[in-house]
């Protein structure tokens, strides 16, 4: 068979070329990896749940099994939902499948990305894979919003009218881009078929192709790897393709699903039949979005209520935590690569990987961007706080307001300070070279032996 494809494809040379190309054997590298089979699980199991969902906001009546609700009316989505719950064979596991791969694909690529960040894996000439990620992230972020609004129950009809208030606050362009893209003034029928058609068919099949795109750049300018004995910028040390590195990724992949197959079927998520259908007077309490939307929604609780007027048009308080700080945010991180390069003028090629000791500003940066995404997204759950330890929700604003301005910047000069002494003493407890054993000394530190 292999013979009769390569008379017609000629693909011997390339095939050979393929199995013989070198991975870096270092336990870091394979977190992208988690994420492509994290995302292979979500198409899997969607496509199960396309096959049972409705995605129709037409009133109907409840007439299934779960008693508390029967005889309401409720929209065809979430009858849907409930119908694959209760009555569908394995439905309710894969529900709770998908939903949990969704969490841990969207926490794979940023841990991904913050070890790309924090090793300096971004440098030229891997600037675009950078670009490439960024907009994986983004989508990702989508991908997971949409789901979780498609159910159409009280939860996620929350998070959408928060959405929906966000992008009404853009000055000008804002009402007409949110009846574009919402069918009309919140709440409508349409929303339900539009997110289900960004979900199931625009967003999968955009990532498909970074995800293509991503891979091809990575195995066209090979593997950067960590500074080590033999390693130089002009090679790669590692394991060949065939057949460590297939048997690897394959256990892995094996490992991943089992492990969310666990999680999925043990640990409850979204019980949509507890929060009820969407109703447009009534806004659930304590509403808590999923965690990599947490940040959002704690930098508009945290921001004050301060709406000013430019031009003859008042500015509405959700415009600047809602639209201005996320897009801030995201264009900074997304053309670091460049901004870190215009400033230490370095335009060299590099494969070799940084420690995140090796550059303590960038270091620093990064602590201080990850405590500041950490801090607004417990504010986000400022109201189960102020339930759980029975202190006054508006004294838990304003500690988190006064958080976010004063911890980042402290624990990310901190960071910078030990990325530098770590730096001057060449001190690394996990970095052990052959032949040499960590002792520890009287002093509390520890000598090489």
């Amino acid at each position: 068979m292999l013979g009769w494809l390569d008379r017609r494809l000629g693909a011997d040379s390339w095939a050979r070329s393929a199995l013989r190309k070198v991975f870096p054997d270092h336990w870091s590298f394979l977190l992208g990896e988690i994420a492509l089979f994290c995302f292979v699980i979500l198409l899997a199991t969607g496509v199960f749940l396309t096959l049972f969902y409705r995605p129709d906001a037409a009133p109907v009546v409840y007439e299934g099994p779960y008693e508390p609700l029967r005889g309401q009316d409720v929209s065809a989505a979430y009858e849907s939902v409930l119908r694959l719950s209760f009555e569908v064979r394995a439905g309710l596991v894969m529900r709770q499948i998908h939903h949990w791969s969704a969490l841990v694909f969207v926490a794979a690529i940023v841990v991904h990305m913050a070890r790309v960040f924090f090793t300096g894996a971004f440098r030229r000439p891997r600037e675009i894979n950078w670009l490439v990620g960024m907009g994986l992230l983004l989508l990702a972020l989508g991908m997971g919003f949409t789901g979780y609004s498609l159910p159409d129950d009280l939860l996620s009809g929350t998070g959408l009218r928060i959405a929906y208030s966000a992008v009404v606050a853009i000055p000008f362009l804002g009402p007409y881009v949110a009846s574009l893209a919402f069918g009309g003034e919140f709440p409508t029928e349409g929303i339900i078929s539009r997110l289900f058609v960004l979900h199931v068919m625009l967003f999968p099949g955009i990532i498909i192709g970074l995800i293509a795109a991503h891979l091809g750049i990575l195995w066209r300018q090979k593997h950067t790897q960590f500074p080590g004995p033999g390693r130089t910028e002009q090679n790669v040390i590692g394991k060949p393709f065939w057949p460590v590195q297939l048997f690897k990724s394959t256990g892995l992949m094996l490992l991943t699903a089992a492990v969310i197959a666990v999680i999925g079927g043990t640990i409850q998520i979204n019980p949509v039949w507890e929060y009820g259908p969407f109703v447009p007077t009534t806004v659930s309490a304590p509403a808590q979005p999923d965690w990599y939307m947490g940040w959002l929604e704690g930098a508009i609780r945290l921001f004050p209520a301060f709406e000013p007027t430019i031009l003859g048009v008042t500015i509405p308080s959700t415009f600047i935590p809602g639209i201005v700080l996320p897009g801030f945010f995201i264009t900074v991180l997304a053309l670091w690569p460049f901004i870190e390069q215009r400033v230490t003028r370095d335009y060299a090629e590099h494969h070799l990987l940084d420690y995140p000791r090796d550059f303590p500003v960038r270091t620093g940066v990064g602590v201080a961007g990850i405590v500041f995404a950490v801090l607004l997204t417990l504010a986000g759950g400022n109201d189960v706080l102020a339930l759980a330890f029975s202190i006054p929700v508006e004294a838990i604003t304003w500690f988190f307001r006064i958080a976010v301005l004063v911890v980042p910047p402290l624990l990310g000069w901190l960071g910078y300070r030990i990325a530098l002494e770590l730096q001057a003493t060449d001190f690394h407890p996990l970095r052990r070279r052959k032949g040499v054993v960590l002792r520890r000394n009287a002093e509390g530190g520890y000598d090489e032996v």
